[in-house]
C-alpha cells in the first residue's frame, strides 16, 4: 500500500504545479511519437524516411543539450521550461494544421521536429535539476517515484488514446492534442516561481569553463559514465529496432491500434515499477535496474521473431517495470551524490552521452532491413543488448554503488 511517506512530497505547492505540468506535457508526448511515425509512413511507405524524420529531432538535441546544462545551472529552471513549452506548443500546432489541411511534406515534418528535438535539449537538464529544488532531499526518491508515476499513467492513456486516433482520425489530431498539452503544461509551470540556484563565491565564469567543471563532475564518477556509455548503444539499438521498425512490423501484422495498445502496456508496467518504487529502496539501485532494462532483450525477440499482440502486451508491461526501476533508481542516485549547482551540466553530460549514437540506429535501421529484413534487423539488435547489460551489471562501480542512507550506516565507526 501506499503510505503518507510515500505521498509527502505533494504538501509542496511547487511540486504539486509541476506534477500537473508533467503530466499534460507527457501525455501529449506519448501520443506524438505514434502520430509522428505514422504521418511519415502515410506520406512515403518508406522506413528510411521516417528514421531521417527521428534523426531529425535528435541530432539538435545531442548537439545543443550541453549548452542546455550550462543555461539550466545559471538562470532559473522554471523558465527555461516555460520557453520550451511555449515553443513546443507552437510548433506542434503547425504540425498538425499542415497535417488536417493536406499540406505536409516530410521536409516540413523533418523541420518542426527539429526545432522539438532543441527544446528538448534545453528541456532534460532542466528537469533534472530541478527535483532538489522542489522537495525535501529526503523525498527524493518519492518523488522522482511519484513523478515516474504520472509519467507511467500518461503513456497508458496517451499510447491508447494516440493509437485511436491515429488509426481512426489520422495523425493530425495526434498532434493537435499533442499541442494541447504544451500549452497546459506552460500555464502551470508560469506559477513555480523558482529562485536561481546559488553559485559557490567567485563561480562566475564562462561557458567553457562552466562545461568543463560540468566534464569533471561527470567523470569523477565511474558508475555515472559507465551507465552512460551502455546507454550510449542500448538506446541507438531500441531507437533502430522499436521506435523505427517497430511501426513498420505492426503496420504489416498487428496494425496501428495494436502498436498504441502496446504502447499502453509499456506504461501500464512503467505505473507498476513506479509504485514499487515508491516503497522499495534498493540497496544497489543501478544493478537492479540495469537487469530490469535487460527484459527489453526478450520484447525485441518476440517483435522480431513472432509479432502478435497478446504476448507483446504481455513482455511491453514487464519491460514497462523494468524500465522505472532503472530510470528511478538512477534520477536518485544522481540526484543524491551530485551537487545541486552543478547537476543540470552533468544530466546534460549524461542525455548526451545517452543520444549521441541514436541517430545511428535511427539512420541505419530503415537500410539495413532492406538488405537483411526488418525481422532480422529486430533480433540482432536483441543480441547486442543482452551483451550490453551483462557487461554493464558487471562493472565493479555499479555494483557497488548503493543508495546514501545504506552508504552511510557502512561508513559510520560503530
Amino acid at each position: 500500500m501506499i503510505d503518507r511517506h510515500s505521498l509527502a512530497p505533494l504538501r509542496h505547492r511547487r511540486f504539486r504545479y509541476f506534477l500537473g505540468a508533467r503530466f499534460s506535457t507527457l501525455l501529449g508526448s506519448a501520443i506524438a511519437p505514434i502520430a509522428v511515425a505514422f504521418a511519415v509512413l502515410d506520406l512515403t511507405h518508406s522506413p528510411s524516411a521516417l528514421g531521417l524524420v527521428l534523426a531529425a529531432r535528435t541530432i539538435p538535441m545531442v548537439v545543443l543539450v550541453l549548452f542546455g546544462g550550462v543555461l539550466a545551472d545559471r538562470i532559473r529552471r522554471d523558465v527555461v521550461l516555460l520557453t520550451a513549452n511555449l515553443l513546443c506548443f507552437g510548433t506542434q500546432s503547425l504540425a498538425a494544421v499542415l497535417l488536417l489541411t493536406g499540406n505536409a511534406d516530410v521536409w516540413q515534418i523533418a523541420a518542426i521536429e527539429a526545432v522539438n528535438g532543441a527544446a528538448a535539449a534545453f528541456t532534460f537538464p532542466a528537469l533534472q535539476g530541478l527535483m532538489p529544488q522542489l522537495v525535501d532531499r529526503t523525498e527524493l526518491q518519492q518523488a522522482n517515484a511519484l513523478n515516474g508515476l504520472s509519467r507511467n499513467i500518461t503513456m497508458i492513456g496517451g499510447g491508447a488514446v494516440g493509437g485511436a486516433l491515429v488509426g481512426f482520425l489520422g495523425p493530425g489530431w495526434g498532434l493537435a492534442v499533442d499541442a494541447v498539452t504544451f500549452g497546459v503544461a506552460a500555464v502551470l509551470i508560469s506559477r513555480l516561481r523558482l529562485a536561481r540556484v546559488p553559485r559557490e563565491a567567485g563561480q562566475r565564469s564562462s561557458t567553457w569553463t562552466d562545461l568543463r567543471v560540468g566534464w569533471q563532475e561527470f567523470v569523477s564518477r565511474r558508475w555515472v559514465w559507465v551507465i552512460v556509455l551502455a546507454f550510449s548503444v542500448f538506446n541507438a539499438v531500441t531507437a533502430g529496432a522499436v521506435q523505427t521498425l517497430g511501426p513498420v512490423i505492426a503496420d504489416e501484422t498487428f496494425g496501428r491500434v495494436g502498436w498504441g495498445l502496446v504502447q499502453s502496456a509499456g506504461g501500464v508496467g512503467l505505473v507498476v515499477g513506479a509504485l514499487v518504487m515508491l516503497r522499495w529502496r534498493p540497496r544497489r539501485p543501478l544493478v537492479v535496474g540495469m537487469f530490469g532494462c535487460g527484459i527489453a532483450v526478450f520484447e525485441l525477440l518476440l517483435l522480431g521473431l513472432s509479432p502478435t499482440l497478446a504476448p507483446l502486451l504481455a513482455i511491453g508491461f514487464l519491460v514497462g517495470i523494468g524500465t522505472d526501476l532503472f530510470g528511478i533508481g538512477w534520477e536518485t542516485a544522481l540526484q543524491e551524490h551530485v551537487p545541486t549547482d552543478r547537476l543540470s551540466r552533468v544530466a546534460s553530460y549524461d542525455m548526451l552521452g545517452s543520444l549521441v549514437a541514436v541517430p545511428v540506429g535511427q539512420l541505419t535501421a530503415g537500410p539495413l532491413a532492406a538488405v537483411f529484413g526488418a525481422s532480422e534487423v529486430v533480433v540482432g539488435g536483441a543480441v547486442v543488448l543482452a551483451v550490453v547489460v551483462a557487461l554493464t551489471a558487471a562493472d565493479s562501480s555499479v555494483r557497488g554503488l548503493r543508495r546514501t542512507d545504506v552508504a552511510q550506516r557502512v561508513d559510520t565507526p560503530m
